[in-house]
């Protein structure tokens, strides 16, 4: 069995960096040889989240495109030389592009990621496929999320009943099936790291909470976690997905605004809001595992390393066995490898029934 290398890039919803892996895959296998962090530049974040809330022109999102383009074609060079990689040995780049909007559900609906693949492949010499969501979206599917298939690949063999948890800017779900008869599900739980990070990004300048550090230092706020926990999203039934522009700081606002008007004003203190958005993530992940009684859940992402976190979603579902999986801070970007590998190959990826799309397909277009 031949086994290829790919390169995959994922940068998620909360802008912390771009995540490179070097993986060698084949038809039972994906493996991570080497990988990187490179720094996402705080200017383009900035112009990136303006252009969210709606505040851009067509000239700025082709600009941003392109910078994006640049900026995927930097990291993957750094990835290059860091680890002595002739670029030749490398079959294809799997991209995700950066995610400005994701509307699977609307009259006309789309989702939208930028980060020009033709820079990419002409700065690097290497095949590129990017463009992997729009398909799903047009049959009929959410576009998200897509780590449950490649969770199935990897995680497929473990004995027991698992669920597997990506906690990223957003949060997923996937819970691998029990038997040969049973379909694979996953889905959006909600809000991962994304408000936290905006909420100690503006109250303390910082990028993130390392360790829940801030949050522990505060309290649980009860009258804003029913608030935020109130929203029609965490009732829907899946399939669903979610991103920025659901979860986002309008949104911690109105529910700030929400508790005020119920409770004589009452304004929470910035420490007990960190609390309870880390709360509110613990819970909204923990109300979704129990719902299928698996035995143990795997964390992966980022949040994967927030160790009050990691506590707090522990102390939630006592009777579930948590842990952190093997290379946890790499899976989404080893998902997108992978998913490369599948489109070079011509091969559907297995995900009607996490999306809702009308069929499984063959995801991403190959830029050379």
């Amino acid at each position: 069995m031949i086994k290829e290398k790919y390169i995959g890039i994922m940068s998620g919803t909360s802008f912390d960096g771009v995540d490179v892996v070097l993986c060698e895959i084949d038809a039972t296998s994906c493996t991570l040889l080497e990988s990187i962090e490179f720094p996402f530049p705080s200017e383009l974040k900035s112009e990136l989240l303006s252009m969210i809330v709606g505040q851009c022109t067509l000239e700025e999102v082709g600009r941003a495109d392109h910078s994006l383009g640049l900026l995927f074609t930097e990291a993957v060079a750094s990835l290059l030389v860091s680890y002595h990689i002739d670029a030749s040995t490398v079959r294809a780049i799997g991209l995700h592009g950066q995610t400005l909007w994701h509307d699977p559900v609307g009259e006309y609906a789309f989702t939208l990621q930028l980060g020009d693949p033709n820079i990419l492949t002409a700065k690097t010499g290497i095949e590129v496929v990017a463009d992997f969501r729009r398909k799903d979206v047009a049959l009929g599917g959410q576009g998200a999320p897509f780590a449950p298939a490649f969770h199935e690949f990897i995680f497929g063999n473990i004995n027991g009943f698992i669920s597997v948890v990506n906690i990223g800017g957003m949060a997923n779900i996937t819970v691998l099936a029990k038997t040969e008869n049973d379909k694979l599900m996953g889905y959006d739980t909600g809000c991962g790291n994304v408000l936290m990070d905006m909420w100690i990004t503006k109250h303390k300048n910082l990028s993130y909470d390392k360790d829940g550090a801030w949050a522990k230092s505060g309290e649980v706020d009860y009258a804003l976690l029913d608030v935020m926990m109130s929203d029609d999203y965490f009732s829907l039934d899946y399939p669903k997905s979610t991103g920025r522009e659901k979860f986002n700081e309008g949104w911690l606002d109105t529910c700030i605004s929400n508790v005020g008007a119920k409770n004589d004003s009452h304004i929470p203190r910035p420490t007990d809001v960190q609390r309870t958005l880390l709360e509110l993530t613990a819970l909204s992940i923990s109300n979704e595992v129990l719902k299928f009684n698996t035995d143990v859940a795997l964390l992966c992402g980022g949040g994967a390393k927030n160790t009050f976190l990691v506590e707090r979603i522990k102390a939630l579902m006592p009777n579930v066995e948590v842990a952190i999986a093997q290379n946890a801070d790499e899976i989404e970007a080893m998902t997108f490898a992978w998913l490369a590998y599948k489109r070079i190959h011509k091969e559907k990826v297995n995900l009607k029934d996490v999306t809702g799309a009308s069929d499984n397909a063959i995801l991403g277009g190959v830029y050379a």
